[in-house]
């Protein structure tokens, strides 16, 4: 009886690991070889994205997503460079991190497939090819991950464990580069204060100027006129900062309710938001209290760019804000950075 419930649990086991998600991935993205290791957690992916050219010429990244299990629909995007080795194309011409959309699929007993397309990560206009990856037994790379691959089955899909191997294997920046706060400036040294001197009005007459017995009036040095500084408006902020991703949320409701607030402490932070390039709303002052923007998915496309635009940096640059997406019973977070220079992007996507 024993033997026969030991080979019922195996067996339950062996079925569980052939249709998850979970695991190591290998085929090609765009133009590369790639291999991913992806760890499910709830509805969110984490893990490891390696384009390769050989096992000592490659970029990995980590990598953030999201499954529907109810759909079989994957999105996951590489989040931060993690490591940079060897040279040609990989390290020197190539930088652009890809957001990929795919379907998973079981098309055997023994062979499960992610198929979709890949885009900039900044730019779903910029398709960068087709997805096809077939998950594997063995990868070809090592790092943090390999022990919850390994025993997923057998405690390691713990929520705290994987929580705790995310930071190991990447620390997150807490703000991302290219945000960094403006140095403080040094305190300005003041020269010790003297005495003024006091001035006594002369008793003599000014020299008047004369020609030819006539007396000359000078004209008035002309003043320099200062510059006047233009002020960029909300549009043409949008126009000339470089959008980054900083969340991906798919569509899996029919509204969409977006929560704003100060990140952090108030310090007189306001944005502008536009979707799909319009705006929609501006001069929205971020404070502790939520202001509340809802969409509705029939208005959108299949992907879609919410942008963040900074009217200010505030008191403490850069210009942050804490965002809640709700999203039927789903529930989103995202810490969003803007600068002077770029805009936080926040692509919806639905299958």
């Amino acid at each position: 009886m024993k033997t026969i419930l030991l080979a019922f649990i195996l067996f339950l086991a062996n079925q569980s690991f052939s249709q998850t998600i979970t695991g190591a991935w290998k085929g090609k993205i765009g133009a590369y070889k790639t291999e991913l290791k992806l760890i499910k957690k709830g509805d969110t992916l984490f893990g490891t994205s390696y384009y390769y050219l050989s096992k000592n010429n490659f970029r990995r990244y980590s990598i953030k997503g999201y499954f529907d299990s109810k759909t079989n629909d994957v999105i996951w995007w590489d989040d931060v460079l993690i490591e940079a080795k060897g040279n040609g194309p990989l390290i020197g011409n190539w930088k652009d991190p890809y957001l990929s959309i795919v379907d998973f699929n079981c098309p055997g007993e023994d062979k499960m497939l992610l198929e979709g397309k890949s885009t900039d990560k900044n730019d779903k206009e910029k398709e960068t090819g087709p997805v096809n990856m077939q998950k594997v037994a063995t990868s070809t790379f090592a790092d943090e991950w390999d022990f919850v691959l390994e025993n997923y089955f057998v405690g390691a899909n713990h929520p705290d464990i994987i929580d705790s191997v995310a930071k190991i294997a990447f620390a997150m920046p807490v703000i991302p580069k290219g945000f960094e706060a403006a140095p403080v400036p040094p305190l300005p040294k003041f020269a010790p204060v003297e005495k003024p001197v006091e001035l006594k009005p002369s008793t003599k007459s000014p020299g008047v100027v004369k020609e030819n017995g006539k007396p000359v009036v000078k004209s008035p040095e002309a003043v320099a006129t200062p510059p006047v500084v233009a002020t960029q408006t909300n549009a043409e902020k949008f126009a000339t900062r470089n959008n980054k991703l900083q969340t991906v949320i798919p569509i899996t409701a029919e509204k969409i309710e977006l929560r704003f607030y100060d990140n952090a402490q108030v310090d007189g932070d306001s944005i502008a938001l536009f979707l799909n390039g319009k705006m929609i709303f501006e001069h929205i002052r971020l404070t502790e209290q939520a202001y509340t923007v809802f969409l509705n998915a029939s208005d959108l496309g299949d992907d879609n760019e919410l942008v963040m635009v900074a009217e200010n940096l505030g008191s403490i640059p850069p210009n942050t804000s804490f965002m809640v997406a709700i999203l039927g019973d789903k529930r989103y977070e995202a810490r969003l950075y803007a600068n002077e220079n770029s805009s936080a992007l926040i692509r919806f996507v639905r299958k």
